[in-house]
């Protein structure tokens, strides 16, 4: 391990002593009828982005109060988080950006000198943890100690591409999970579906070639980052493997669902996926302060719904779905409530293929 990474050394050292798993097969197993895997963790809080940043520690408090209030805490199995090895972030990032974000936070920036994401003095490690915690959720659904899982981790990740981090993320949760699974598992065919209102530029720019990974973007259009064409449809051994939907402000789920009926389904017939990722952005709730889409609490269930078919009829219910956006606290909370009430309810009803 190089000396420039020698914080994640320290912090998996950290995470032993504190007598949390860093291994794969660590999870604890899950009880009978909680086959849903939940990440939350107080440190990814320690990402401190100042007084009125819309990305605040205050979105998994708000998410933690929601499920606690629920009736699904008996039906989760916590996930220990973990730190992510160097190699899986060089997966999808070049070292020359690892070695700048790292210097930049520690001599003090408070934004990434590649553009507008905000850090603080723990955003590095903060990052390494959400990343490493990702794909400590897929090592649980591939083990079969959980079905599916959730990621309640920050930094968010869609926006950063392999040299640059952008908007509220600095590392691509989603595509470095989508490179260890096929690099680490072997899975060989992997969707991605985000719903984020904002397109997950990074995620595309990082797997547009990679033909192992068919990307499913909805979101808004024109809204930051301003990409997401319907054109952009992957390049070369890439070409075809991504569907982007951009839909204008004020569309809702009378506009999502004929693009999952239509498109999406059709699509996978032919890909067969093995693994879902899900990119969750809650961020195109009708109450978001960041977007204009009218999707409700209600609506989130019926999407996750819709991915759970996919993932019933093609690869024995394997979804791990990751948190990006989402900033009304209360919608927030509600929906990813309304998220995990599914992925628990359809949990152990898949066909395996």
């Amino acid at each position: 391990m190089s000396g420039r990474f020698r914080f994640f050394r320290d912090a998996l050292l950290c995470s032993l002593a504190a007598g949390l798993a860093c291994t794969p097969g660590a999870a604890a197993a899950a009880p009978e009828g909680a086959r849903v895997g939940y990440v939350w963790d107080a440190r990814f809080k320690q990402h401190d982005t100042g007084k009125g940043h819309p990305e605040s520690a205050e979105r998994l408090d708000a998410i933690d109060r929601a499920v606690a209030s629920s009736s699904l805490k008996q039906r989760l199995t916590r996930i220990p988080p973990r730190m992510c090895a160097e190699r899986w972030l060089l997966a999808a990032h070049g070292a020359d950006y690892l070695k700048l974000a790292q210097a930049a936070i520690g001599s003090g920036q408070t934004v990434l000198p590649t553009g507008d994401t905000t850090v603080s003095a723990a955003s590095f490690d903060t990052a390494g943890l959400a990343a490493g915690s990702v794909l400590a959720a897929c090592d649980a659904v591939l083990s079969g100690q959980v079905q599916s899982a959730f990621c309640a981790v920050r930094p968010p990740g869609h926006h950063a591409t392999t040299n640059r981090g952008m908007g509220f993320c600095m590392f691509n949760n989603v595509a470095i999970a989508a490179r260890y699974l096929r690099l680490q598992h072997g899975i060989q065919r992997i969707l991605i579906v985000d719903w984020d209102v904002h397109h997950g530029n990074g995620t595309y720019a990082i797997l547009k070639q990679d033909p192992h990974v068919f990307q499913f973007h909805l979101h808004q259009s024109p809204l930051y980052p301003g990409t997401g064409r319907i054109e952009e449809q992957g390049e070369g051994p890439g070409k075809g493997f991504t569907i982007n939907n951009p839909l204008p402000a004020g569309a809702g789920i009378n506009e999502i669902l004929p693009l999952f009926q239509k498109k999406l389904l059709p699509a996978m017939e032919t890909f067969r996926p093995q693994f879902i990722l899900i990119s969750a952005g809650f961020d195109a709730h009708q109450a978001d302060p960041l977007g204009g889409l009218k999707l409700t609490t209600a609506d989130y269930a019926r999407l996750t719904g819709l991915v759970c078919d996919l993932a019933e009829r093609h690869c024995g219910g394997r979804i791990v779905s990751v948190l990006e956006g989402g900033y009304n606290l209360t919608a927030l909370g509600d929906s990813v409530v309304a998220h995990l009430q599914v992925l628990a309810d359809r949990a152990g009803k898949s066909i395996s293929k």
